[in-house]
C-alpha cells in the first residue's frame, strides 16, 4: 500500500493526498506561479509568491470572521480558497485534500512553502474521513457538535461523506466567510495585480501591432499568449473580428481578418496567482467608420461616468446604473447585453459584482472591472474594459485607459 500524507496546519490541519512525502520546497521569494493544470495532477512547483506573514495574517483574518459569525470550524478543500489561505494548492483528486482551521488556537508561524507544521501517516486502505472526525473530536474535546463552514466548491460527495463522519455537526456554506477575506485585497494583492495588468497592456500592444489581413482569430490569441509568456506570466484571451466581436465572450470562429473592421481582444495573465483582464477594441484599417467611432465614444463615456461616480460607499448597482443610463440615453440600451463588472483577484471573476440588483456598497481596497459594451449583431461590438481599485477617494484605475477616437 502506499502512504498518504495527513498533515497539520496553525492549529488545525491539512491532508494531502500524495505518495512520497511533503510538496516541493524552493525559494519563498519567487513571484510567478503555474500556468493551471489538470485538477488531479498536482504540480510539484508552485512557488509562494507572498511571505509567511501574509499567510499568517489570513489565517488570523479567517478565525476572527469564523468567530464573529459564531462558527467553530472551517473546512476548505484545494482551489481559490485553499491557495488563499495555504499559498499552495495541490489540486483535487478522489482522495480527500482538505484543510482544517478552527476558530480557536494560536496562530504558529508558517513555514516557508505552506503552513504545514506537522505530518501524520494515512494508508491507501484507510478512511481518511475517519481521520477528520478523530481531529474534530480533538480539536474540541467534550464536545461532539457545532457548526462547520465548508468551503462552497468542495465536492458533493466530499460533503456527504463528511457528513456521515460527522452527524453531530451542522455544515453551512463558507461563502460568507470566503468572500469577505478576498474582497477586500492587501497591498501585496494590488502590487501583484499591478504587474498582471502591465504585462498584459504589453502584451496586448505587441499584439495588435502584429495583425495583418488573412490571420484567423485563432492565430492571434495564440501570438497574444506568446506574448504573454514572453513576457513571464502564462495568460491568454478571447479575439474578435468584425461581427463576431458583437457576441459577448464568443469563442473563436470568426471569419479570417479584413481591413475596416473592428477587433475586440479581451484577456488577462497571471502574476503569483493573481489576474488581470482587459478588453480593447480597435478599427484595423485606414479610417474607422463614422458609426463604430460613436459607439466607441458612447462605451468610452459610459465607462467615465461610472468611473467618476464610484466612491467608497456607493453601491454597486450605483455603478451599472451610471453606465447604462449614458448607453441608453445615446439610443444603444438594448445592446448593452452584460453587467458593468465584477470583482477581480485570484479568480477572474469574483465578488463584488457591478450588477443591478446588487446593493453591496464598495469599500476602499476593493479591486474590480469596469467593462460596459455596445453590441450590434451583424455588425460589430465594442467593449472598453479597465481594471480598478477603490481608494478612500474614488476610483483609480490600474490600467492605461484607450483614449476617445
Amino acid at each position: 500500500m502506499q502512504r498518504r500524507d495527513f498533515v497539520t496546519v496553525a492549529g488545525g490541519m491539512l491532508m494531502l493526498g500524495r505518495t512520497g512525502g511533503l510538496v516541493d520546497r524552493r525559494s519563498a521569494n519567487a513571484t510567478e506561479r503555474p500556468t493551471a493544470r489538470p485538477p488531479d495532477r498536482p504540480s510539484a512547483v508552485q512557488e509562494p509568491s507572498l511571505s509567511p506573514a501574509v499567510f499568517s495574517r489570513r489565517l488570523e483574518r479567517a478565525r476572527l470572521e469564523l468567530k464573529a459569525r459564531g462558527l467553530d470550524l472551517l473546512i476548505a478543500t484545494p482551489g481559490t480558497n485553499y491557495e488563499y489561505l495555504t499559498g499552495y494548492n495541490p489540486g483535487r483528486s478522489e482522495r480527500l485534500i482538505a484543510l482544517l482551521l478552527p476558530v480557536a488556537g494560536e496562530v504558529e508561524r508558517i513555514k516557508r512553502h505552506s503552513v504545514i507544521t506537522e505530518l501524520h501517516g494515512w494508508e491507501e486502505q484507510e478512511d481518511p474521513h475517519v481521520l477528520v472526525r478523530d481531529t474534530v473530536r480533538g480539536l474540541r474535546r467534550g464536545s461532539g457538535s457545532g457548526t462547520i463552514a465548508l468551503e462552497s466548491s468542495t465536492a458533493y460527495q466530499t460533503f456527504l461523506r463528511l457528513g456521515r463522519a460527522l452527524p453531530g455537526w451542522k455544515f453551512v456554506d463558507a461563502a460568507p466567510v470566503t468572500e469577505r477575506l478576498r474582497v477586500i485585497k492587501a497591498p501585496e494583492e494590488v502590487a501583484l495585480l499591478r504587474r498582471a495588468i502591465a504585462i498584459t497592456q504589453d502584451a496586448m500592444a505587441a499584439t495588435f501591432a502584429q495583425l495583418a489581413v488573412g490571420t484567423t482569430e485563432v492565430q492571434v490569441a495564440q501570438a497574444l499568449s506568446r506574448e504573454m509568456e514572453q513576457r513571464g506570466a502564462p495568460g491568454g484571451g478571447l479575439v474578435q473580428f468584425g461581427p463576431s466581436s458583437a457576441l459577448p465572450h464568443g469563442g473563436p470562429a470568426g471569419p479570417k481578418l479584413e481591413r475596416e473592421t473592428a477587433v475586440l481582444i479581451d484577456c488577462g495573465c497571471r502574476v503569483g496567482g493573481y489576474t488581470s483582464d482587459i478588453t480593447r477594441t480597435i478599427w484595423f484599417g485606414d479610417r474607422p467608420s463614422d458609426e463604430f467611432r460613436e459607439v466607441f465614444n458612447v462605451v468610452h463615456d459610459a465607462q467615465t461616468a461610472a468611473m467618476e461616480l464610484g466612491r467608497p460607499g456607493t453601491p454597486c448597482e450605483a455603478m451599472d446604473r451610471a453606465a447604462r443610463q449614458v448607453i441608453t440615453a445615446a439610443g444603444y440600451g438594448r445592446f448593452f447585453t452584460h453587467r458593468l463588472g465584477h470583482g477581480l483577484g485570484m479568480d477572474g471573476h469574483e465578488p463584488e459584482y457591478l450588477v443591478e440588483g446588487n446593493t453591496t456598497r464598495l469599500e476602499p481596497r476593493m479591486v474590480f472591472t469596469i467593462e460596459p459594451g455596445i453590441y450590434q449583431l451583424g455588425k460589430f461590438g465594442v467593449r472598453i474594459e479597465d481594471d480598478c481599485v477603490m481608494t478612500e477617494n474614488g476610483v483609480e484605475v490600474l490600467s492605461q485607459r484607450a483614449s476617445k477616437l
